[in-house]
């Protein structure tokens, strides 16, 4: 499919969704039009008696009864507020050199450029409209530069149609090169010519209307009457959207049919390139975000050079993976991120997006919520998050009444030692008073869960480990998980409130007022935590903490993997199937072979937070 005939074919569907609201209005106004004709016919002496001056009263008030519905509609729809993505917008005088390439992408395919350019932490780029008065004036000095539509005669200005604004991936910006950002935004930038067709423009406001007005129809904490009238205004809007579903989808196809096709002239050989790192992005984002960002964001710190730490995930992947020689050539190349006048601060906004969508973290710093950066990641992530882990698992054996140490003869008998949960996993089932579940423990939540993974299928074994989601294999174990599910849903619903206003990042500010933030997160990384999971993870934060304290190993941040354990400046990889072995089976004797060729203590007492 051509450029001309992708155009035309979207054209086409355009027409037919402005069809929709045509048979709509025309629906709306068939009772007044018979109405109309009914006192014609009493004016003009043909349609007397007592039966046709009843069903012209009867019609009139029909009439005026679809027309004040209609109108409600129309008003609702119109004054909807349509959604829009979660992006921090880029000002020009912040990235004059990425707007200059724009524009440039924008001249040679001879289309609109942007009218403004925002970043997502995501990896995707795309064209949103936000035209809409509820999201506000579109920029007057940089519209007149880079916005308007060419080619289409004296603009009107009920019609004038103001171009896109161009979402970018940030992570795009960090790991890409300047050529491959600009190969990979060439068949985007080239939507904007479609996009400013008047036909395509109000075929997308209607639609967007109508979904807005569905929204606004579901929304709840209102009174009945409003409930109930805007009830009947959400079966309208879905029924017309019902009615105009197929046609926006084909027009949607048809755009981006002749932006690709129109794209084909510009850098198609290094956009093969580029399409290559825009699958090993994805890999090293979502690694990089459920390894090591999900950890930090769970301690109340959220990395705020997420962006740079994915070059460093990403170089880490090309140095272990076969799948990604020849890539660190790259990295000698000029880097995306380059056209940007102060990337660590539009990183930081960036980050802290991020962990608002993903982990559903506060909107803006504080004591609770503070930035952490990379060289301070082990010291205030890693050793924290054991150590507030080896505290919780120790107060939930105090819960279950497991006594401190094994005998009177250890060292610090009150002191809080691994040899106590070894002991306490390994002994044999005990149905005393000392091994029931505490009051009100629950078990954790299983079953499926939807989880956001968009790793390509060549590096999804790096992206997720093979795991079972059965419950704990001892009574112990199962007592002892449940006791540490209530104690994390007791401390998460002790949590402080969102504040919900974004103090923002170096004067990068998320937009925050043109999305719905009270069902964050928006794409949850991961499903809750199984019992098994849940106590590995706390028996291997304890296994950490004396290796920490008896053996002289140290914190660690792995890129690929997150949190680890460094023990002679190695990492230790072969702790979490002892740990699983100790869980599941009751069997210490993997995990203390391990204890013993590592040099490492379990009878000495830790420190705690």
């Amino acid at each position: 499919m051509g450029v001309e005939a992708g155009a035309q074919a979207a054209r086409a569907r355009a027409l037919a969704v402005l069809r929709v609201r045509s048979r709509a209005l025309a629906v709306a106004l068939l009772p007044a039009a018979v109405a109309v004709v009914l006192f014609a016919g009493d004016w003009t002496g043909h349609l007397v008696g007592p039966g046709w001056h009843t069903a012209r009263w009867v019609m009139a008030w029909a009439a005026v009864l679809v027309l004040l519905a209609a109108a409600g509609v129309a008003l609702v729809v119109a004054r909807a507020r349509p959604a829009v993505s979660p992006t921090v917008q880029i000002a020009e005088e912040s990235a004059p050199d990425l707007y200059r390439m724009v524009r440039d992408l924008a001249d040679r395919l001879d289309v609109p450029a942007p009218s403004a350019l925002a970043l997502t932490p995501d990896c995707d780029s795309w064209l949103e409209d936000r035209t809409h008065p509820a999201h506000g004036p579109p920029p007057t000095e940089a519209r007149d530069e880079i916005a308007g539509v060419r080619g289409l005669g004296a603009p009107r200005p009920r019609r004038t149609v103001a171009a896109p604004v161009l979402v970018i991936g940030s992570p795009f910006l960090w790991w890409m090169r300047v050529g491959e950002l600009r190969a990979v935004l060439a068949p985007v930038v080239a939507g904007t010519g479609p996009s400013a067709h008047p036909d395509i423009a109000a075929a997308r406001r209607f639609v967007r209307g109508l979904d807005a007005a569905v929204a606004v129809a579901s929304a709840p904490g209102r009174d009945p009457l409003s409930r109930a009238v805007l009830a009947g205004v959400g079966r309208v809007a879905r029924l017309m959207l019902r009615g105009c579903r197929v046609h926006a989808a084909e027009m949607e196809r048809g755009v981006a049919a002749a932006a690709a096709e129109r794209a084909q002239a510009v850098d198609y050989g290094l956009r093969i390139v580029a399409q290559e790192q825009v699958g090993l992005a994805y890999a090293g984002w979502d690694r990089l975000l459920t390894r090591v960002a999900l950890p930090a964001w769970r301690m109340g710190r959220w990395p705020a050079r997420l962006d740079a730490g994915v070059v460093a995930a990403l170089t880490e992947l090309s140095r272990r993976d076969r799948l990604a020689e020849g890539f660190t050539s790259r990295l000698g190349e000029r880097p995306a991120c380059d056209l940007l006048e102060e990337p660590g601060a539009i990183d930081e906004a960036a980050s802290l997006l991020a962990a608002r969508l993903f982990h559903g973290g506060p909107a803006e710093t504080g004591p609770d919520w503070s930035p952490v950066d990379w060289q301070e990641y082990p010291d205030e992530v890693v050793d924290r998050k054991w150590r507030v882990d080896a505290a919780r698992l120790h107060r939930v054996l105090d819960t279950l009444g497991v006594r401190r140490s094994p005998g009177p003869a250890a060292p610090n008998p009150v002191g809080p030692t691994l040899a106590r949960v070894l002991d306490h996993l390994a002994a044999p089932p005990d149905l005393g008073a000392d091994h029931a579940p505490p009051a009100g423990a629950t078990p954790a939540p299983d079953g499926p869960q939807p989880a956001r993974s968009r790793v390509p299928v060549a590096y999804e074994a790096m992206g997720r480990d093979d795991e079972d989601d059965t419950a704990c294999g001892n009574e112990r174990s199962s007592a002892l998980a449940a006791g540490l599910t209530a104690e994390l849903a007791r401390e998460e619903a002790a949590a402080p409130a969102d504040p919900g206003t974004s103090a923002g990042a170096a004067g990068q500010v998320p937009d925050t007022a043109l999305w719905d933030v009270g069902a964050l997160p928006l794409f949850p990384l991961q499903p809750p935590r199984t019992a098994r999971e849940l106590l590995a993870d706390h028996v291997t934060a304890m296994v950490c903490c004396a290796a920490m304290d008896t053996a002289g190993a140290m914190p660690g941040l792995d890129w690929l993997d997150g949190p680890s354990l460094l023990i002679n400046g190695e990492r230790a990889v072969d702790l979490t199937p002892r740990v699983l072995s100790l869980v599941e089976d009751g069997d210490p004797a993997p995990l203390q072979a391990w204890l013993i060729e590592s040099g490492i203590r379990p009878e000495k007492p830790v420190r705690l937070v």
